[in-house]
């Protein structure tokens, strides 16, 4: 895989038909003769559109992702989707180990870290998802969390594997969704700085780090031009074509 300058895409969660996942993926590549080469885009729809969403964005440089999978290649998991079935869909990269994830399903630093040794073994990048609840920031903890975390989900991995493309992303609980609040420039990438340098620790490399919480058209030009935040990970502001060409648009001034 190259090695873009910044990485900027979108997790659509639980939203979306088919139809809309579709004229979205039709309406992006549309505009992909217009695209910043230092920027590489990406998308993560809900399971039922992957095939179909990558399919349309084949011919172009735009990576699709799944927002999750299970560690097993196969078995009685029911309701769950394999590396393999991912692979099948042709699919790129897979998000691993979100807050939201953690908190309604049972996500824990153990099961993340089987997940990302799959996700490498069977060639897709995990896109790990890294963060600390508000009381762990206000107890002054959010660096011992988020070093846990990093250590949990690279643990696992073998010497080779630790040289595959992997991908993270910061995303503090507190600044997620609808009621969130978005982390300060200097927060967000000293936070960050500790998430690279504990897992260029492990990993003997350093690897992108995104920044995802409430990022929106009025603060990502600063966030992306801050040294430690390689990219974003945007939720709802990005979740119409027009908002996430907004905001590619943006960033590509910002660089």
């Amino acid at each position: 895989m190259s090695t873009p300058e910044v990485w900027v895409g979108t997790s659509w969660k639980m939203n979306k038909t088919l139809a809309s996942a579709k004229a979205f993926a039709e309406a992006l590549a549309e505009a992909d003769a217009a695209r910043d080469q230092r920027i590489q885009r990406f998308v993560i729809p809900p399971f039922t559109a992957v095939r179909q969403v990558k399919e349309i964005l084949a011919t172009t440089s735009v990576r699709v992702g799944a927002q999750n999978m299970h560690w097993a290649d196969k078995g009685a998991w029911t309701g769950e989707i394999s590396p393999l079935m991912l692979k099948d869909c042709n699919l790129d990269l897979v998000e691993l180990g979100h807050s939201e994830r953690r908190e309604h399903f049972g996500e824990t630093d153990e099961t993340v870290g089987l997940k990302v040794e799959a996700a490498v073994r069977h060639g897709l990048v995990p896109l790990i998802c890294i963060g600390e609840t508000l009381t762990d920031r206000e107890s002054g903890r959010a660096d011992d969390v988020l070093a846990r975390e990093v250590k949990g989900a690279l643990g696992k991995l073998s010497a080779e594997q630790r040289k595959a493309p992997i991908l993270l992303a910061y995303e503090p609980v507190w600044a997620i969704g609808e009621k969130g609040i978005p982390a300060t420039s200097d927060y967000a990438d000293a936070r960050q700085a500790k998430i690279i340098a504990v897992a260029e620790a492990i990993l003997g490399r350093r690897v992108p780090c995104l920044y995802g919480g409430s990022v929106n058209p009025e603060n990502c030009a600063e966030l992306i031009a801050c040294p430690n935040i390689d990219g974003l990970f945007i939720g709802r502001s990005a979740w119409e074509p027009a908002g996430y060409l907004d905001i590619l648009a943006r960033c590509a001034k910002a660089l």
